[in-house]
């Protein structure tokens, strides 16, 4: 019998209409059954503060810490802002990479998607990501990379990913996924 793995999708866009989400949203269509993929989003989440550490989390960030210390492995969905990651996102890493030895970041093994009406599809601000999340020492899955550009055309009002390549890269990726997470959960 196949091992299931917790996933924490987290979605580094605050948008109600985020592509990023939605796009995580089809990863929870599309993935093996070996994956069970929970997506967090991360809104309300307080600007990282280390002073905090000393008195306690607060209460959004202690959730966000147990959602994701309960996972196997994460997959990020990030958006582009200013050929960079979102701004709600590198906090929120910020958050989770504390304290250093006992992160919840630490060790999982991780994935980055992303989405954008843009034509680069995100490209710029993965390969920053990538940078960001070596200091947690997650193993990156290498080369399945997901750059949804001119996401307003791959997905419908409802914020359905319908486009059927599109939909295929992500599956290819989350099947690789999954065999990467076996190797290194």
């Amino acid at each position: 019998m196949t091992r299931t793995y917790r996933v924490a999708g987290i979605s580094g866009s605050l948008r109600k209409g985020s592509y990023n989400t939605a796009t995580l949203r089809a990863a929870q269509e599309l993935a093996p059954g070996s994956l069970d993929i929970d997506i967090v989003t991360l809104d309300d989440t307080p600007l990282f503060n280390e002073d905090v550490e000393a008195v306690g989390w607060p209460d959004r960030i202690q959730d966000l810490r147990e959602r994701v210390q309960a996972a196997d492995a994460v997959i990020f969905a990030a958006p582009e802002y200013n050929y960079s990651i979102a701004g709600v996102l590198k906090n929120a890493i910020d958050w989770l990479s504390r304290p250093e030895g006992d992160a919840p970041l630490n060790g999982k093994p991780a994935a980055i998607v992303g989405a954008t009406p843009a034509f680069v599809g995100t490209a710029r601000g993965q390969a920053h990501l990538r940078q960001v999340v070596f200091y947690n020492a997650m193993p990156l899955l290498p080369t399945a990379e997901v750059l949804i550009a001119r996401a307003g055309e791959r997905f419908d009002d409802e914020g359905q990913l319908t486009d059927e390549e599109t939909r295929a890269v992500l599956k290819d990726m989350l099947e690789k996924f999954a065999a990467w997470v076996d190797r290194h959960a």
